[in-house]
């Protein structure tokens, strides 16, 4: 109760500083007042240690704060199973215990190395066709994403095997590097397995700067979008529509490996309920529902609204680290011959938010996430072969690169791509294909010298 009453007070002094924001429309800053050194505007931190993705807006208003500090004490609860007066309602299967224990602080997942249990990555399911609102089709008996850890009582769906094959591959100056393609497995499903199944195995992506994100218009997003090709350049990026829950249609998808969903909140409450088999006031029924081990109590929400809610201001609310060695002679070589190869035609260094009287914090401001936020097809190697909305089997969204150069520092590895394949950036890059096999050949025949450029400048974000 005394939880319930502090955050009611916190939305209440919300309400009341929205209402007087209300009425003074944002300027926005010069021009002069930018730099790419400020990754997230207003909004950027310095910080290159281990908490350099879990920071609070800098410019966030004390009551403001409050719901943040609310939200990110949720977002690292571990949730245990009933009749706990504490956190209760796990499972019954599930992936992990909290947010926390995806996005370890606040960063990117990775798969296992050799028998190491799977924390951080999950596999999306589904067979042809499409769920009632242009989505992926759920398969019988499991739904649209694999668990594969339960509560006792409770059978788990399938355990997910990960074997690689290595395959060497040369730069044109005769260095060697090497690629691994990864096979999944699922081992003793708890019902047979539909021969049709289509499955997508994704790792856990950074949380920061996801507000920044969602403030950016979506005409402006729409502007770097072409999907016919139109100036013969080869990239066609395009919009992924998803189906919003709260507003109950096909709106513009903005998060997740296909950008398949349009919202912060609904986000939080798909990995609740899909991740942690948690319901919401979004997601009602249990991840097990339509299966033989659902329960069929209709219980009550299993995360209120407010904390739900407090958790994807939290997220909404995490700044953005700043670049490092930005003016380094190398790293402007590098910086060069990023835009040479093409990739910021994918990768936009430059968007910038909208006017928000309710939320001058991420009002207007000039950003550098090196996405455009659309699908672009990413060619065979990388293909997952499984529709999302709009989104085909090969298409994958732009994935942000700010930050990514402290991805060692604050989560230890180097694992990068959807499923966590690549082992360095250098890897990552030489999987693109599709739409971006021209700047993968342009890359392939650097020297080393401009290759160590490159990276030197992708580690600067």
């Amino acid at each position: 109760m005394r939880k319930e009453r502090i955050i009611l007070k916190v939305c209440l002094s919300v309400g009341l500083m929205v209402a007087a924001y209300s009425c003074i429309e944002p300027e926005p800053l010069t021009e002069d007042s930018y730099n790419e050194w400020l990754s997230g505007g207003s909004q950027t931190i310095f910080d290159n240690g281990a908490g350099a993705f879990s920071t609070i807006f800098p410019t966030l208003i004390t009551a403001r704060e409050s719901v943040h500090e609310i939200g990110d004490i949720a977002f690292e609860q571990t949730f245990v199973t009933v009749p706990s007066p504490v956190n209760p309602g796990l499972g019954p299967i599930f992936n992990n215990v909290s947010c926390t224990s995806c996005h370890i602080n606040d960063g990117r997942g990775k798969p296992p190395v050799g028998n190491e249990q799977i924390t951080s990555l999950l596999v999306r399911l589904s067979i042809p066709g499409t769920d009632p609102h242009g989505g992926p089709n759920p398969v019988p008996g499991f739904g649209g994403q694999l668990q594969q850890r339960t509560v006792f009582g409770s059978v788990a769906e399938a355990q997910v095997k990960i074997t690689y094959q290595e395959q060497s591959h040369q730069f044109a100056d005769g260095t060697t590097y090497n690629l691994r393609t990864p096979a999944y497995t699922l081992e003793n499903p708890y019902i047979p397995l539909p021969a049709d199944v289509m499955y997508s195995p994704r790792i856990a992506p950074p949380v920061f700067g996801l507000g920044l994100l969602e403030g950016v218009a979506e005409s402006d997003i729409l502007a770097h979008a072409d999907p016919d090709d139109r100036d013969d350049d080869g990239i066609s990026g395009r919009p992924n529509y998803a189906w919003n829950v709260v507003e109950g249609k096909k709106t513009l998808g903005r998060f997740g490996w296909k950008a398949a969903n349009p919202s912060i909140l609904q986000q939080s409450a798909a990995a609740y309920n899909e991740d942690i088999g948690i319901t919401s006031f979004i997601f009602s029924n249990e991840s097990s529902h339509n299966q033989s081990q659902y329960d069929g109590f209709d219980d009550e929400y299993e995360v209120s609204d407010s904390i739900l809610s407090s958790v994807a201001f939290y997220i909404r609310t995490l700044a953005v680290p700043g670049r490092r060695n930005a003016d380094n002679a190398i790293v402007l070589a590098g910086k060069q011959l990023f835009t040479e190869a093409k990739c910021a035609a994918c990768h936009v260094p430059r968007l910038q938010t909208s006017t928000n009287v309710a939320f001058p914090e991420i009002s207007n401001q000039i950003i550098f996430p090196y996405t455009d936020m659309l699908v672009h097809d990413m060619g065979d190697g990388l293909a997952d072969n499984r529709p999302d909305f709009d989104a085909d089997g090969k298409e994958w969204r732009t994935s942000p690169l700010w930050g990514i150069g402290l991805t060692k520092i604050v989560n230890g590895h180097q694992n990068f791509l959807h499923d966590g394949r690549a082992r360095t950036l250098t890897e990552a890059i030489m999987w693109h294909d599709g739409e971006a096999a021209q700047s993968k050949e342009f890359v392939r025949n650097l020297s080393t010298a401009d290759r160590d450029a490159l990276i030197k400048f992708l580690e600067s974000l």
